[in-house]
């Protein structure tokens, strides 16, 4: 994953890993973000994901939307809001890849910016090339 001065959009466990807890993620994934000639985008639809499950009262999810939106802010990440064109590349999607909906909203905004999707998800790399997966340490 040498593609350093690229742009990368975050699935939402890789935001919260890279925000709450960035030594789970691999030496070089941490590489890539850290370098400044990147460009590290979040999507409002992350946000929208944590809230959600926060509102669930998932136990993993103890943190508010709004504390992930500003530290991400805080970090230099480019927030990327969601637009009615994303849902276009949703609509030609198969089902039976994956069903989750952030998960292809995401694949479908990586795919208008265009950036590489950075995931723990082995499932999405089938549906784009730009689907880049990383392992992340357990702890």
């Amino acid at each position: 994953m040498s593609k350093t001065g690229q742009k990368w959009l975050l699935d939402t466990n890789v935001l919260l890993a890279a925000l709450i807890k960035p030594e789970v993620l691999p030496a070089d994934a941490q590489t890539l973000l850290e370098n400044p000639a990147s460009t590290v985008y979040f999507s409002a639809a992350s946000l929208w994901e944590i809230a959600i499950k926060r509102s669930l009262g998932r136990d993993d999810f103890d943190f508010l939307p709004e504390d992930i939106h500003q530290l991400a802010q805080q970090t230099g990440f480019t927030e990327l809001s969601i637009a009615a064109s994303h849902s276009y590349a949703i609509a030609r999607m198969p089902w039976w890849h994956h069903r989750d909906p952030f998960d292809r909203l995401l694949i479908a905004q990586a795919q208008s910016i265009p950036a590489y999707l950075l995931t723990t998800d082995a499932a999405l790399e089938r549906y784009s090339e730009l689907v880049r997966r990383i392992a992340v340490k357990s702890g």
